[in-house]
Formats: C-alpha cells, structure tokens, sequence
C-alpha cells in the first residue's frame, strides 16, 4: 500500500483550539478589514488562535505577498489569499 504525503494528510483528530490562523495584510486595506471579520468569527467560534501580521512592517512578508494581501495562513502555511470563504476556513480548521 502506497503511502500518503504528509502534504496531502490531514490529522481528523485535529483540534481546532490547536491551530493559528494568521492574517497578512496592511492597514488601510478594505479586502483586509473584510477577511479579519470572517477570521475573527471562525476563531471565536472555533477556538483557534488569531493573529495579524502587517507587511508594511515587515520585509520579507512584504515581498513574499504583497501582490496577494490579504493572505490567510494556518499554522504559518498559505491558505488563502484576497478573499477568506468562511465554510472553506471552518474546513480546514477541522471545525
């Protein structure tokens, strides 16, 4: 039996309540302010961590995305980018 990229497998036991979502963006940024609602819903919701990371404020975030913002991580890897899909979130949260 072949085996599964951990890339591709995702832990059903995961909790949410274990999990951080990130929201890269700047300030000023309508689609920014639309994305950290929805964000801060589903963490209310669910348990998991927020935080936000300002690219104008960091370099390396600046050039990795600022063509993209805003950008949506989970646990430091790239979810989503300019518009955050709340059922789509909630997924991969495993909420």
């Amino acid at each position: 039996m072949g085996r599964v990229s951990p890339l591709l497998r995702r832990d059903k036991n995961s909790n949410p309540a274990d999990r951080t979502v990130t929201l890269v963006g700047k300030p000023g940024c309508h689609l920014c302010d639309d994305a950290r609602e929805v964000i801060v819903r589903v963490t209310g919701e669910t348990g998991a961590a927020f935080e936000e990371r300002d690219i104008t404020q960091d370099e390396e975030l600046y050039r990795k995305y600022w063509e993209q913002i805003p950008v949506t991580l989970i646990d430091g890897r790239q979810h989503d980018f300019w518009r955050v899909d709340e059922r789509r979130l909630r997924a991969a949260l495993g909420a």
